[in-house]
């Protein structure tokens, strides 16, 4: 552990003078290693966690989206956080984690013509450098949930959505996964999901009309979708009953809108999802 703290806390310092031009808030191993040179292609792969800080979300599913996220992470992937709310002073879209897993370095020509000290640092940091990404990623994950007590009435999902894409278009990905941790429920000036305080029954159809009109799709550069937290309660809230029929149209309507917006809705977890991150 004494390594791990020694060897990314210098490295942070050196990395912060390169993120202006290309962020990565992962230390390199191979920098440190002095093996920069040597450092194999990324795996084109690239997870975009979306947390919803409007929703209170149960401990079961904070849990269970934290594992699927460590299940689904390999060496070489790049992973991304973003937290968005309604536009509030202190609450507002926000990157607020973006680093690369670095892949390993399994080359046996290369590695019999490096000294063993350059590659048992190497090795050694790659192995904790997980270890760096859980602590970092995981704490910024947990503060980004909403807490007891928080009641942010607006949720601005559609604009939020849009936003991130926009942020996205110049990242290089060959496959990108959106893992979005919401109700769904859009509660905003471009529309509300809700009447009297209830879940309204919505029109999928109706609704991504209004949506285009106002512009509001966005584009997810054939990202596939997962969605964990849709039609989730608050057990706090009046009139909370979702019914069967009022969840499928909401599915329905996402649907629609993600394929609208070069995307893929590969699951729709109502609130469980129930597959895993691909």
């Amino acid at each position: 552990m004494k390594f791990i703290t020694s060897c990314f806390l210098l490295l942070a310092s050196l990395s912060a003078l390169a993120q202006a031009a290309d962020r990565n808030d992962i230390p390199s191993c191979y920098d440190y290693a002095h093996l920069s040179q040597y450092r194999p292609a990324s795996s084109g792969r690239e997870l975009v966690v979306i947390i919803d800080q409007t929703v209170k979300v149960p401990l079961e599913i904070k849990n269970a989206s934290w594992q699927q996220i460590l299940r689904f992470t390999q060496p070489g992937d790049r992973v991304v956080l973003y937290q968005f709310s309604a536009l509030l002073q202190n609450n507002f879209m926000q990157r607020l984690f973006d680093g690369r897993l670095e892949p390993l370095l399994t080359d046996k020509a290369i590695r019999d013509n490096q000294g063993m000290e350059s590659l048992k640092n190497l090795d050694k940091c790659l192995a904790e450098q997980r270890q760096y990404f859980a602590k970092s990623f995981g704490g910024l994950m947990a503060k980004s949930f909403a807490e007891k007590g928080d009641n942010i009435a607006k949720s601005e999902i559609l604009d939020s959505l849009k936003r991130v894409s926009q942020d996205l278009q110049s990242d290089a990905s060959t496959s990108r996964t959106l893992f979005l941790i919401s109700d769904m429920l859009e509660n905003s000036a471009f529309d509300s999901f809700y009447r009297n305080n209830a879940l309204r029954l919505i029109s999928p159809d109706k609704t991504l009309q209004q949506v285009k009109q106002q512009h509001l799709l966005a584009d997810f550069a054939g990202a596939k979708i997962f969605v964990a937290g849709a039609g989730l309660i608050d057990t706090d809230a009046k009139n909370n009953y979702r019914s069967g029929k009022i969840l499928q149209q909401l599915e329905a309507f996402w649907r629609d809108y993600f394929t609208a917006s070069n995307g893929v809705l590969v699951s729709f977890g109502a609130p469980a999802l129930n597959v895993e991150l691909q």
